[in-house]
């Protein structure tokens, strides 16, 4: 307790000589950590060259993060500081749980001249493709990777020949949430006023696109909010449009002639060839491991389409915009929301360390798609408040986004069901696994036309889509299931009933 009133009256605990001064992580550095009240900082160092005092304010709670005399502190290493006027750039944490990420292209040149927040390079986690941006003004030094490496979070991507003036020290995750939560860093901000840390061009760009600045995470000095900060913020929200990278003429390989290219196929017909599984294919084979330790069952159905085709058209005859594409899956994808609203239990989450199962309360309904780079799962975010029309234009929104390579962590995470439309390409069944922690996936085939017996023996055709719904055994049983598909059937065929239900 004597200890404590010391710390909290700046006091030193060694005869009065030592003094609280600033906080570090240095191994060589003897830490002292002892129990102090709840919105009092419990980590600190002592040294004895330092008289500068230690105010302590009682007013916010931060386990990481410290502010000092004006500087930041982190309890992780920061970004390291100029040697002869050379500074090294770090790959970032680019999200939770991201370990590495693929490089996928670089926007500079070794002596080439870049501005603060330029984009440097392209990189492509299992979950997301980022543009890294430079925080500083110099000059390219040396580049350490080329495209296609897998780069460590943390490692050294290329190397800036800066003003040693310009340069502050700044903690290497300042732009990023891995260590300091979400609420700590509002927190954070709130407390030290950092609604006025930004350029009046900062705030006109929030005010352009909508965006209050009080729900932005500054990333700069003293947690000043950056030009970045607000365009990542408006992203991520999809208010603002995350346009590709410009064209580089640099990047495009010199064509080669015919002959040389019938002598490289002639020569590489019978050669093995190896390559490494990259970003959404790194993700697929976690996936895929993942539900193999999970017991699936299969139900398996067929559902009368002439309804929804009838639909369809009706929709595409009064479609004046030219951008939207009205297809079955919009209709599809409502109708499984209004089966889920009765049976929550296939709409749920298991987590096998606790045994929990966890109804979610929203229909995060993902789409499996085939991309150039591998299969990705995107969901669309509350489909139970969302009308057909406006699940047409978020599905283009994310087909575009998908096929560019552009899709943002927040469009991949926090699905609670997954659809995978087969049919599209051209299979008529299929037998999907689950993407856990999700407890249900349901694969579409290609609908097609069927003669079907009558009552009385005539034949007449019927548009047929079949439907195999995979489960988790541990969760959902065979009669779960059932009454579900009955129930989202029934919308199918008849979808006039969704009029009926529709909220």
């Amino acid at each position: 307790m004597l200890l404590s009133r010391r710390i909290l009256r700046g006091r030193s605990w060694n005869a009065g000589r030592s003094c609280l001064c600033y906080l570090t992580s240095t191994p060589s550095t003897t830490a002292v950590t002892t129990e102090l009240k709840p919105n009092t900082i419990a980590q600190f160092s002592s040294a004895s060259s330092t008289s500068a005092k230690l105010k302590f304010d009682g007013s916010y709670k931060l386990n990481n993060w410290y502010n000092v005399s004006g500087r930041y502190f982190s309890t992780n290493a920061v970004n390291s500081q100029p040697t002869d006027g050379i500074i090294d750039v770090p790959l970032a944490q680019t999200g939770e749980g991201i370990a590495e990420c693929e490089l996928l292209k670089w926007f500079v040149l070794e002596g080439e001249q870049v501005e603060e927040y330029q984009p440097l390079c392209e990189v492509q986690s299992d979950k997301a493709t980022i543009e890294i941006t430079s925080r500083y003004k110099g000059k390219v030094s040396k580049i350490l990777h080329t495209p296609g490496d897998i780069i460590k979070v943390g490692e050294t991507l290329l190397q800036l020949s800066v003003d040693e003036s310009a340069v502050v020290t700044i903690p290497s995750d300042a732009s990023t949430d891995s260590d300091a939560s979400d609420e700590q860093k509002l927190e954070f901000k709130k407390t030290h006023g950092n609604e006025n840390l930004s350029t009046p061009a900062v705030r006109s760009l929030a005010k352009q696109h909508g965006i209050d600045l009080d729900d932005v995470i500054g990333s700069g000095k003293n947690g000043r909010i950056l030009k970045e900060d607000v365009l990542n913020y408006g992203i991520e929200k999809g208010t603002i449009e995350d346009k590709p990278a410009s064209f580089n003429p640099t990047s495009i390989e010199p064509m080669s002639g015919p002959e040389e290219k019938l002598q490289e196929m002639a020569e590489s017909l019978y050669q093995d060839k190896i390559f490494s599984l990259r970003a959404y294919q790194r993700a697929m084979v976690k996936s895929m491991t993942a539900a193999a330790s999970v017991p699936h069952f299969h139900y398996v159905e067929e559902i009368n389409c002439d309804g929804l085709m009838e639909l369809k058209s009706a929709f595409q005859k009064e479609n004046t915009d030219p951008d939207i594409k009205f297809t079955f899956l919009p209709v599809l994808i409502k109708s499984l929301s209004m089966a889920l609203t009765t049976h929550p239990l296939v709409n749920s989450t298991f987590n096998l360390e606790n045994y929990e199962v966890t109804l979610k309360g929203s229909h995060n309904i993902g789409i499996a798609m085939a991309t150039p780079s591998g299969l990705v799962v995107p969901n669309i975010k509350n489909v139970q408040s969302l009308s057909i029309l406006e699940i047409t234009k978020e599905l283009s929104r994310l087909i575009k986004l998908a096929m560019t390579n552009k899709l943002p962590p927040s469009d991949i995470s926090g699905g609670t069901i997954t659809l995978s439309n087969i049919g599209s390409i051209g299979g008529k069944f299929g037998s999907p696994l689950i993407n856990v922690p999700e407890v249900a996936i349901i694969a579409l085939g290609k609908i097609q036309k069927v003669a079907t017996f009558k009552d009385d023996g005539t034949i007449y055709p019927v548009s047929l889509m079949t439907v195999n719904i995979a489960a988790d055994h541990r969760i959902l049983d065979g009669a779960n299931v059932a009454l579900f598909c009955k129930e989202w059937k029934m919308y199918i065929e008849k979808p006039e009933l969704l009029l009926l239900h529709m909220r």
